[in-house]
């Protein structure tokens, strides 16, 4: 079956809002006006109230279960035939990713090689077809959390072009990934060390370097690949040169760390712990974004690391730059130095944008510059 055909729909992605109404919206609703009505001694009525929210989250439930089986019968157009259909999917997957590969595997995302909006199948004419004119020059592309590869358009109206335009004059082929960015990051590092396997082999010419390049939790995906990769070696490995990373929590990044604190606090009254659940909700894949990764996963010995850091301010010291950083990220952890000293890239080149938040990083014309200087013939 083909994969307009068989992938997920607009009604998959329906079922599950109602599911997740029913169990964290009314329940949260039904949870907290009885914790504060129990604080207040208790209201009338209490009964009527409970079969209420009984029977909407019944009619709930069967809403979902019908929607589910619309689904999967192939009703309605599915949601990567259009741009907000992907965004939706992708975001979801990056929210609560984990889950949906258990219970929902119809809305979970593969990691692929992705052209137009589609999977690229990884043999000899598949990649063939969808790259008429690979070089042996491959610079690989991974989009950071709740993205996909369309992301990396962004800003193309205002720069007036993109980083994939530049790598091409440049003389590499650039290779964007799409992935389930709620499931673990050393798990998706397995999966892009499996990816890179089959791809240099099946790629259309030999394949002479290999640049990887990652915004956000995509440069701790591709530092993941480089561990499995180092501790069962393969050929590609060795053709790696240019690890680049953009506002990659190498070290963690707050928010993250905030949303758990946040969490935990909610849950420890009844008034709030419903508010607490929601937060908790998030995928693992959030949950390794609080600590990024150390020590135990070491840089590729061949490839040389260009680690891009921002700031709202012009300077990076700026007392507010150096709190709040990218808004997201701050950049001792995008440079990997820790408060003790220590540098998990020792000799790696960095460059520091000012006047730019996270999303900034996606399209920079001083990150254009970068590339032509660190990737050039």
């Amino acid at each position: 079956m083909s994969q307009r055909a068989s992938g997920p729909g607009v009604l998959d992605a329906l079922s599950l809002l109602t599911e997740v109404t029913d169990e964290l919206v009314l329940r949260g609703v039904r949870d907290t006006h009885d914790a504060w009505a129990d604080r207040f001694g208790g209201y009338p009525g209490r009964a009527i109230t409970s079969a209420v929210y009984a029977g909407v989250g019944l009619g709930l439930r069967a809403a979902a279960t019908g929607l589910d089986r619309a689904g999967a019968a192939g009703i309605g157009p599915r949601l990567d035939q259009g741009p907000r259909g992907r965004f939706v999917r992708s975001a979801v997957n990056g929210l609560i990713g984990d889950s949906l590969a258990v219970e929902r595997p119809r809305l979970a995302i593969t990691m692929a090689v992705r052209v137009d909006g589609r999977d690229v199948p990884l043999t000899p004419e598949d990649l063939a077809a969808g790259f008429p004119s690979a070089t042996g020059r491959v610079v690989v592309l991974h989009h950071g959390l709740c993205e996909n590869e369309s992301y990396w358009e962004r800003g193309r109206e205002r720069v007036g072009t993109t980083y994939a335009e530049t790598l091409v004059d440049l003389g590499w082929t650039p290779v964007f990934l799409r992935s389930n960015t709620g499931l673990t990051v050393r798990e998706n590092g397995a999966a892009l060390t499996s990816l890179m396997d089959r791809l240099v082999v099946a790629w259309p010419v030999p394949v002479t370097q290999v640049a990887l390049v990652g915004h956000s939790m995509g440069g701790l995906i591709v530092r993941a690949a480089g561990a499995v990769a180092s501790d069962h070696p393969r050929p590609w490995t060795e053709l790696v040169s240019d690890v680049i990373t953009l506002g990659t929590p190498h070290l963690g990044a707050p928010i993250a760390r905030g949303i758990g604190h946040g969490a935990r606090g909610l849950a420890r009254l009844p008034e709030t712990a419903a508010f607490g659940r929601i937060l908790d909700r998030r995928s693992v894949g959030v949950h390794d974004l609080v600590d990024g990764l150390a020590e135990d996963v070491p840089p590729l010995p061949r490839a040389r690391y260009r680690l891009v850091a921002a700031t709202l301010t012009e300077r990076e010291r700026h007392p507010v730059g150096h709190v709040v950083g990218d808004l997201l990220v701050r950049p001792p952890s995008a440079y990997g130095r820790d408060r003790r000293g220590g540098e998990l890239f020792p000799g790696a080149d960095v460059l520091h944008l000012g006047r730019t938040d996270h999303f900034g990083l996606l399209n920079h014309p001083d990150v254009h510059q970068a590339l032509r200087e660190w990737l050039s013939s």
